[in-house]
Parts: structure tokens; sequence; C-alpha cells
């Protein structure tokens, strides 16, 4: 059974250590990084939570998602009120109900936790990083998904960086979640003087912490041995005279002057929709720049898409990238941001307060299955701003690429943390696929990411400036594009089924 403690007995005090122990885990992502808070994130959760009746559980994970969520997420604030027209005491509200939404993921994880386990100490220390996992997994595709603050991510820079080629950031947020149970667990076998078992799940469990760097410099994939040269542009356009057509002309000026000293270069990228015009109507700045370009070069630009699509049977916009002059391809993006490029419900949220009808938020979701875009005789997977947080998506479309790119513009969320995170999201998808990743945004921060998740170059936020480096096209497949995140899933799995009661006692 779990024993009821002093500090179960103390309701409040409970309710702010695990607010406390959510908003812990967003200091071990960027610009924080504190990596090692994540299992004592996890540790000090159990502490409270542990000997909480099943009823009370669900309470308990909505207070450590909305710790969690209000602190790793609150950027979404930035994007409602100074960009969505609307009033700060709406935008206050709205952004509590996004993080007091999100939270429900975490508060109906430890229901569930609650219900399989009931009162066992053992079962509950058994399923909690099974459900923690298969939770994070639901968020990360339900109503089109939220793959953000996964705990794994924070471990680009941390000892667990070598595994995530083998496992997937899932697999890291799994060894995250049973350090924080085998340090709970240590806790009551000192106590209970079980001094031989307290050894052994401390070799057991801080063996992949110690092994993983080792395996950082692994050779998953074959990096070729003639460069690309690359220059991506950020432009620093102001997000509120992104879509003004009186500004326009200024913006296309910017990136063409960027563009001035590297038109040579084998491969150049403008961020997410650097051209604010739709392609049937740039015709004449793609003549312009086919003649700028330099006979073996390639262009790859973000530009919105519209026309008539045969698998929508309609005209639709789509957010796009597309490749001109050595290069060929166009890319649609598939996940798409709700009430940012679509708006759900629009027949009845439309015209309702400002943030419902941002600029360019009736996109349309590009089809399954495209083919990555030709860069010379390079193939290179693009993924448009919120694409690159789905590691299984990524690790599925880069298969036939050796190289990434991910265009995005940040300006959303202006001076927070979140461009901060939304770079490391992508610094772990280089790392998971074995491939260098060219990051281009309107205001930063554009970097060059090489194949073990590390900048190799990069430019500060909020300057006009341009990117210059190598990148490598590489050859071959990590463990974690073969398999993808299903044997760390089947793992959790298995995990709740082995918790039945009828095979550990009600009493354990």
């Amino acid at each position: 059974m779990t024993p009821e403690t002093k500090l179960s007995r103390h309701p409040r005090l409970s309710a702010l250590l695990l607010l406390a122990a959510g908003a812990l885990q967003t200091l071990t992502f960027s610009p924080f990084s504190w990596w090692w808070l994540g299992p004592a994130s996890i540790a000090l959760i159990l502490l409270v939570a542990l000997p909480l009746p099943a009823h009370k559980l669900f309470r308990a994970g909505w207070l450590v998602g909305f710790g969690l969520f209000g602190s790793g997420a609150s950027w979404v604030y930035i994007s409602i009120s100074q960009y969505g027209n609307t009033s700060v005491p709406v935008s206050i509200l709205l952004t509590v109900v996004f993080v007091a939404g999100l939270a429900l993921f975490h508060g109906l994880a430890f229901l569930c936790w609650g219900k399989l386990a009931k009162h066992s100490a053992v079962r509950r220390l058994i399923l909690f990083p099974a459900v923690w996992l298969l939770a994070d997994w639901v968020r990360g595709w339900l109503l089109t998904g939220f793959p953000w603050l996964y705990l794994g991510t924070a471990q680009v820079d941390g000892p667990l960086a070598g595994f995530a080629p083998i496992v997937g950031v899932h697999g890291l947020t799994f060894w995250i979640l049973l350090t924080g149970v085998s340090a709970y667990g240590l806790y009551w076998l000192v106590r209970q003087q079980h001094h031989k078992a307290a050894l052994a799940v401390t070799a057991l469990t801080l063996a992949p912490w110690l092994s993983g760097p080792a395996l950082k410099d692994a050779a998953w994939t074959i990096p070729s041995d003639a460069p690309l040269s690359v220059a991506t542009m950020q432009g620093n356009v102001p997000q509120l005279i992104k879509w003004d057509p009186a500004y326009l002309k200024d913006q296309i000026v910017t990136y063409l002057e960027l563009t001035q000293q590297d038109w040579e270069r084998d491969l150049i990228l403008w961020p997410e929709t650097a051209i604010p015009l739709t392609q049937d109507q740039a015709g004449a700045i793609f003549e312009h720049i086919e003649t700028e370009l330099a006979p073996g070069s390639t262009l790859i630009t973000g530009i919105p898409w519209y026309g008539f699509s045969d698998r929508l049977e309609n005209f639709t916009f789509h957010n796009s990238i597309m490749a001109l002059g050595n290069g060929d391809g166009m890319y649609h993006k598939q996940k798409l941001v709700p009430f940012g490029e679509y708006v759900p419900l629009q027949q009845w949220l439309r015209g309702l307060i400002g943030f419902f009808d941002l600029p360019m938020s009736e996109f349309s979701r590009g089809p399954e299955h495209q083919v990555p875009l030709q860069v010379g005789d390079t193939l290179v997977m693009p993924f448009i701003c919120y694409e690159v947080a789905y590691p299984d998506f990524v690790a599925v479309n880069a298969r036939g690429a050796g190289l990434l790119i991910t265009i995005s513009n940040d300006g959303w969320f202006g001076d927070s943390i979140g461009p901060h995170q939304h770079l490391q999201i992508a610094r772990m998808r280089a790392l998971e696929t074995g491939r260098y990743l060219i990051r281009g945004t309107n205001n930063g921060a554009t970097a060059i990411v090489n194949h073990h998740g590390e900048i190799t170059e990069s430019i500060p936020q909020f300057t006009r400036a341009t990117l210059r480096g190598e990148v490598f096209p590489v050859t071959g497949l990590t463990p974690y594009m073969q398999s993808g995140s299903w044997p760390i899933l089947t793992l959790a799995a298995i995990l709740i089924v082995f918790s039945r009661e009828r095979i550990i006692p009600r009493s354990a």
C-alpha cells in the first residue's frame, strides 16, 4: 500500500510543489539547458503524488502540466496579444485556456496511472514511466498534436544524447522518467536498509548516463566527401508589416540584397514565406532569381501556394517551399498550426476576436508522402516551422534524403523562450536522423546543425544578416529512422500489462 505522508496531509503545499516540479522541467530546455533537473523534477512529483489516493491523482497531474506549460509554453501570449490584435484581458484568458487545456493530458495520464496501479506502490513506480510516455505520444498527434516540451529534447546537450539516434526523443524521455523513479526507489530502499538492492538499482540507472557520451560520435550515417556550400538569409522583417502590401517590395529587395554576394553558392535558403505572394503572382520575382543564380546554384524559398487541388477538389492555399535554379520541387506543409494557419470550427470562430482572423490563417494541409526537393544531385527533405517538432514524422520523411532543411518565422513569439526551444527541437531531429540540418528563419535563430546535433554556424536573433557555411549530405539510416518510436512505445505497453494486479499482488 502507498502510505500517507506528512506532505500528503498538506494539500496546499503539495499543490505548490507539483506546480514547481512542472516548472522545473522548463528549465531543462533551451535557453536554460539545466538538463539534470529532469530526473529531479520526476523524483519530486513522485514524492508528492505517489502516496495520494487514486481519485486525487487527476488534480496532481493537472497541476504538474499547468506548471510545465504555464512556464514553458506561455510564449503563445505574444502571438495572441501583440500580433493577434486582441486585448490584454482576452489574451491572458486565451493563454490560460491554452495552458489549462494542455495540462489535461497530464491530468488524464495521472488518473489512468491511479486506476491501473490502484494502491500498490510497486505498481505505481513501474507504471509511471509507461503512462507518462504514452501520454506524451498521444499529445503529439491528437487534434494535430503539440509535440513540444518532451523531456528527452533537453538531452541534445546532455549525457544521453548518444542514444538519440538509437531510441529517439521518446526513448530519452523514458530513461529520464526511469531515473526519477529510481531516485525515489533508492530513497525507499535505503530507508528499508536494502543496501545491495540500492547499489544494483544505482548501477543500472547510471549505466546509460555514463555510457551515453561515448556514443555521441558513433558513425550511424556516412557524410559525403564533397560538401555543399550554403548561405541562408535572415531578413528580420517585423511581423506587423509581414503581410502589408505597402512593404512587399521592401521585403523582396531585402532578401535580394542579402543574397547579392552568394548567388554562386550550391544552396541558398530563404525562410518561411520570405516571398509574401502566392506562387502564381511571383513570376517576375522567379525570373529575376533565375537570372541571378549561377548555373550550379539552387535557391529554396518559403512561399504561399494557391491553386486548384485535385486531392481537395477545390481551390486552396498551402504554406509551401519551392526550389529554383539547379534544383526542383515543391513541398506543401502537412502539420498546420491551429489558429495560426487554420482555424478549427471557423464557421463559428471567424470574426469573434482578432486572433481568429490572423493573416494567412486559411491554409490547407499538404498531401502525405511528398518527395524531397532536388538540389543538384542531392535530395533535401524540407520541414516548415512546426513540422520539425514531430520526431517520427521527420524520421520517416527523411529516409530518402541526405540533408534536412527547416524554415520558420519565429517572429510570432517575439523575444521569448519559444524560438530557443524551437532551435533545440530542430537540433534533436538532426541528432536522431544523423543528418545535417539547415535552419532558415525570418528573425532567428538561423543556424547550421551537424549530424551530431551541434550548431556549427549561427546568426543571433533580431539581426539582418547572411549565414554562410558548409554541409555534408549523408547516406545511411540511424536505428531510430528504421524503427521509429514503436519499440519504446511497445515497451511502455508491456509494462502496463506486466503490472496487472494478477501479476503483482495488491499488497506490494
